[in-house]
């Protein structure tokens, strides 16, 4: 297997010549939580106060809001993320840009949570996805659950890269992410969890 680049500086890269385009790639990992707990707020409280979603069908759909947002990492992750094919340059920079930066320099702590360029866009979208395909005012229960999953994806990858773990669970999920950037980047799009990684035998062999 080829070897690929990796930088161990913490250090940024510079990614556009323009300084405005730079300063959208770049982003503090507490950003999202200042933009998405709102949201998550806003719709627990649409959903039990305006709506009136009963509670039981109310953490039904949160859960499996989250649940889904398991699913949709990992599809976006394998799919979307590592969609580089050979021999198209366009791709090849729009892999670099959105996920192969993260590959090179893993310790960039900038570029560890996705900026709001890129996660305000794709809540909207998945959002209007949900509302389309869930029936009436659903959407106030599923999606807070779907948006925590992303909170926990990005804040946990954040921390798989920079903390050092001592419970037995974090320390899988990290050895599980490690083995995606340093042995085989082709294994292991699962961050969060190894779930689907299991499901769609993407999983390494873990001794």
């Amino acid at each position: 297997m080829k070897k690929n680049y990796v930088s161990n500086s913490q250090e940024s890269v510079r990614m556009f010549k323009n300084d405005f385009l730079e300063s959208l790639s770049k982003v503090h990992f507490l950003v999202p939580v200042f933009i998405f707990v709102p949201v998550i707020l806003f719709c627990i409280y649409k959903a039990l106060f305006e709506v009136s979603i009963d509670l039981l069908t109310f953490f039904e759909l949160f859960v499996l809001g989250v649940f889904v947002w398991t699913f949709v990492e990992y599809i976006m992750h394998r799919f979307v993320f590592h969609f580089a094919p050979p021999g198209k340059p366009w791709a090849q920079r729009m892999h670099f840009i959105f996920h192969g930066v993260h590959h090179d320099y893993p310790s960039d702590a900038k570029r560890l949570v996705l900026p709001p360029s890129v996660s305000i866009p794709l809540a909207t979208i998945f959002y209007l996805l949900f509302k389309a395909i869930l029936p009436v005012n659903y959407i106030f229960g599923f999606f807070p659950g779907f948006i925590l999953g992303y909170l926990f994806y990005d804040l946990s990858h954040y921390a798989i890269h920079h903390f050092n773990f001592k419970g037995s669970v974090w320390k899988k999920i990290k050895q599980h992410h490690m083995l995606h950037h340093y042995q085989d980047p082709d294994k292991g799009y699962g961050v969060s969890s190894p779930l689907w990684d299991k499901i769609f035998r993407s999983d390494f062999i873990k001794k």
